[in-house]
């Protein structure tokens, strides 16, 4: 059995990256199409030892295709999706357009792979990229000992804003070193040698979008009685999302068993030495498909916490990787079926 594959934003940072990921994890493909605007047909893009030249989304026909892969933002998943939904072809949405629409899945297949029972716009959405690393991590923990409240401050990487905003942070930082002016163009503040408290648009309760977007995405995915509290930070990193993550459950858990949990769990790898080095950084974590989980020791104010830290790669947990596997559960569990 092989489907008929079109990714959507094959040009951008995510689009490469869920390109790599289908090649690499050998999805059954009996063809691989990479779509964009129309600025970028003919654009050659990776896809295994070979390469595709990209086609205009605008117009394709999508009669035969079984499964899309979309990252081209929020204004062409909007439009898109239910055209390309409606010509048969199930979507996998990695903007935020669709991820709070009640009749949406929104997936993280180590955590809720059953909701994707419950397709009914042939729409499945992609959590945003610092909340599938997250409940990757509290997911087993809330099986052992329900989990309370979250507070989550993240360290994320500039590859969440594009690659823009790579190329600005590159561009900054060699310009600090040759004495050049600071160009600020994608952040609101210099973003080399700098941290910035602000990720997307504010909103009145003084929360940012993206903060909002954790709260409510960890709620829908792993339960709607957990309550969260975020605070999202822009790093100078180019790729990796890195966050501390206190934790209070109802039931008590020691650090020693929630270790023990989380090696067990899917997608989770924990490196936690309590020496130099001991721990997991972005720089590890890059390329690579699991959210790693260390520090983890006890929160002392609050009866029953825990505080971790969590690494992933952005691009592909936090974004390609999750949209490759939430096609493979469709696949296994007979939900895609070929066109």
């Amino acid at each position: 059995m092989s489907f008929k594959v079109a990714v959507v934003g094959a040009t951008g940072n995510v689009g490469r990256e869920m390109l790599g990921v289908l090649a690499e994890r050998q999805f059954p493909a009996r063809e691989v199409v990479a779509l964009a605007s129309t600025r970028s047909v003919g654009t050659d893009v990776s896809f295994g030892e070979g390469t595709l030249k990209v086609k205009a989304l605008d117009y394709y026909d999508f009669r035969d295709t079984d499964v899309v892969l979309m990252s081209a933002g929020g204004k062409v998943s909007k439009e898109w999706a239910p055209r390309i939904a409606a010509q048969g072809a199930i979507v996998i949405d990695n903007s935020s357009t669709w991820r709070m629409d009640r009749e949406v899945p929104l997936v993280v297949p180590e955590v809720n792979a059953a909701a994707l029972d419950t397709i009914k716009k042939g729409i499945i959405a992609n959590p945003n990229c610092s909340t599938a690393q997250l409940v990757v991590a509290l997911k087993p923990l809330h099986d052992e000992a329900t989990i309370k409240r979250v507070v989550v401050a993240t360290y994320q990487s500039v590859s969440g804003a594009g690659k823009d905003a790579m190329d600005e942070l590159f561009r900054q930082t060699r310009a600090v070193f040759v004495t050049d002016p600071i160009d600020v163009v994608k952040f609101t503040k210099q973003i080399a040698f700098n941290v910035i408290p602000h990720i997307d648009v504010f909103l009145d309760s003084g929360y940012t979008k993206e903060e909002w977007k954790m709260m409510v995405e960890v709620q829908k995915i792993l339960d709607p009685d957990i309550q969260v509290t975020a605070t999202c930070v822009r790093v100078p990193v180019f790729i990796g999302h890195s966050e501390a993550v206190t934790v209070e459950f109802e039931k008590p858990i020691t650090a020693e068993r929630a270790r023990a949990v989380l090696r067990e769990a899917p997608g989770c790898l924990v490196v936690d030495k309590r020496e130099d080095g001991g721990y997991v950084t972005p720089i590890e974590c890059a390329g690579e498909d699991a959210t790693y989980i260390s520090r983890i020791r006890k929160d002392p104010t609050v009866e029953h916490g825990l505080s971790l830290w969590v690494v992933s790669d952005n691009l592909r947990k936090g974004a390609a990787l999750n949209a490759v596997q939430i096609a493979e559960c469709l696949v296994n569990r007979g939900i895609l079926k070929p066109a």
